[in-house]
């Protein structure tokens, strides 16, 4: 039977990346050395981060002056990273969620922080739009997208300081105006490769600014001076990472995946909206293309569980809702094909009419 793999993340890969990442294990670059045991030092493995790296500069159109690094440590890190490097008195920051909520928890230890909005009193269900923006905050850091809840700000906000964002869940899958932007960071658990790097797209103009000591490990220019090599790099996700980044260039680019993604989702959503049994949880103009949050109508609530056990028979993995929300959550990355799409839908299509 078919797996159709909806996991929020680690999550789907292409197969192209897979079977290039699996050939490599067993040998690399013809070195008849497996990319688990080569030396990140080799001519082999700095062609890769070297490839990696260009293809994100063009793939996002990153302007001249700015650095891309591929880091360990998860976005977490990033959490307390950004405003150890880039905070010198205050920053502003957007609560729309969880991991919203951790990155601002972090800041705190560093400085003032100003909470300009949060959506916590609804659990989340939209994005805030009335804020404003203190002219005097060093950056204004936001999520653009939240796996948990199902919304997702697909636009580069309008802001009077420069943006940092956390882009885990959707970086690749819209164009970003990286120019606003001091920095720009992502897990690549969920649109790029396997858990263990995160990538990093930072100003170089914007670093150095600091007046605190920062350890060298938690200092950006450590790994901008040494071309992220300063430590042993996440090799093989790395080496993933290049493999999709080829990928997208593949499909078209940036707005060529943009039109696919935004396809599959309507076809969920379409069928969400139409049913009498499911119905969505996020604010439809907040709506993510990329986690789609959705529950059973309250009249068929005791049927969550016969559904996820009869979408699993079906071949649907890894729909079921974080506990924060309940319900299901279709994840819709990059690499999801419409045809699973499709197979969610008839499988809805067919529990509904059953009952």
């Amino acid at each position: 039977m078919k797996k159709h793999n909806f996991y929020a993340g680690p999550s789907i890969l292409s197969q192209y990346t897979i079977k290039n990442t699996a050939d490599a294990i067993l040998n690399f670059a013809d070195t008849g050395l497996s990319i688990l045991e080569v030396s990140h030092r080799s001519k082999e493995f700095q062609a890769v981060i070297d490839e990696a790296s260009a293809l994100v500069k063009e793939l996002l159109e990153v302007p001249e002056g700015y650095h891309v690094l591929w880091l360990g440590g998860g976005a977490s890190t990033q959490f307390a990273m950004v405003p150890m490097n880039l905070m010198k008195h205050k920053a502003a920051y957007l609560d729309t969620g969880v991991w919203a909520h951790k990155a601002i928890k972090e800041a705190k230890l560093f400085g003032e922080v100003d909470v300009v909005a949060s959506s916590e009193a609804a659990n989340y269900n939209y994005i805030p739009k009335d804020y404003v923006i203190p002219a005097d905050a060093d950056y204004f850091h936001y999520t653009t997208n939240n796996t948990i809840y199902g919304t997702e700000l697909r636009q580069d906000p309008v802001s009077p300081v420069p943006l940092v964002a956390d882009m885990s869940s959707d970086i690749f899958s819209r164009p970003v105006d990286v120019a606003k932007y001091d920095l720009i960071y992502a897990g690549a658990q969920k649109n790029l490769a396997p858990a263990g790097v995160t990538i990093v797209i930072v100003k170089e103009d914007a670093l150095g600014k600091v007046d605190r000591v920062l350890p060298t490990m938690f200092n950006y220019l450590t790994h901008t001076s040494k071309g992220s090599m300063f430590n042993t790099p996440p090799v093989l996700p790395i080496f993933s990472a290049m493999q999709t980044l080829r990928y997208y260039k593949q499909l078209g680019g940036i707005s060529a995946i943009e039109k696919i993604d935004i396809e599959k989702a309507g076809i969920l959503y379409e069928a969400i909206d139409a049913s009498k049994m499911f119905m969505g949880t996020a604010e439809v103009a907040d709506r993510s293309i990329m986690n789609v949050c959705f529950v059973m109508a309250p009249e068929y609530k005791e049927l969550e569980k016969d559904f996820i056990d009869f979408a699993t028979s079906k071949g649907m993995v890894g729909i079921k809702g974080h506990r924060s929300v309940g319900g299901f959550r279709a994840s819709l990355y990059n690499a999801m094909p419409v045809e699973s799409v499709k197979a969610l839908v008839e499988c809805m299509k067919e529990f509904e009419a059953k009952h």
